[in-house]
C-alpha cells in the first residue's frame, strides 16, 4: 500500500507539481489549496503526512497544522515557505505547543523533499 501525502498549498501551480513529485516517487498524493479544505481532505484521505505551506489566506498553515494534531494525531506535517521570516514564527509556534514541527524553504530539490519526507515517514 502506498503512502498517502496530502499537499495544501494556496498557489494552485506548486501544490499540483509537488503532488505530481510525490506520484512520481511512488507516494499517492493530492493537492487542496487551503487550510480549509486541507482538514476537511485529511479526514477522508488519511495521508500519513501532510506538506503545508506556512502562509495563506485566512486559515494559514500553523492553524491547519494545530487542527491536524487534534483530530489526525497519527498525522506527520512538514511545514514550507518561501519567507525566511516563517521559521522563526514556525520556531516559536513548536515551542508554543511542544510539538516539533520541521520547515523546508521554497523552492527546493525533489531529491530534498523525498527525503524530508521520508525521514518523517520513517519515524511512523
Amino acid at each position: 500500500m502506498k503512502q498517502r501525502i496530502l499537499v495544501v498549498d494556496d498557489d494552485r501551480l506548486v501544490a499540483d507539481t509537488l503532488s505530481l513529485v510525490f506520484e512520481a516517487n511512488g507516494f499517492e498524493s493530492e493537492a487542496r489549496y487551503s487550510a480549509a479544505d486541507g482538514i476537511e481532505r485529511a479526514r477522508s484521505f488519511a495521508p500519513q503526512l501532510v506538506l503545508c505551506d506556512v502562509t495563506m489566506p485566512e486559515e494559514n498553515g500553523l492553524e491547519l497544522a494545530d487542527k491536524l494534531d487534534r483530530e489526525l494525531p497519527g498525522t506527520h506535517v512538514l511545514m514550507f515557505t518561501a519567507y525566511a521570516s516563517n521559521a522563526v514564527t514556525v520556531d516559536a509556534h513548536s515551542a508554543r505547543t511542544g510539538r516539533p514541527l520541521r520547515l523546508l524553504r521554497k523552492p527546493c530539490r525533489p531529491e530534498e523533499l523525498i527525503h524530508e519526507c521520508n525521514i518523517l515517514l520513517l519515524t511512523a
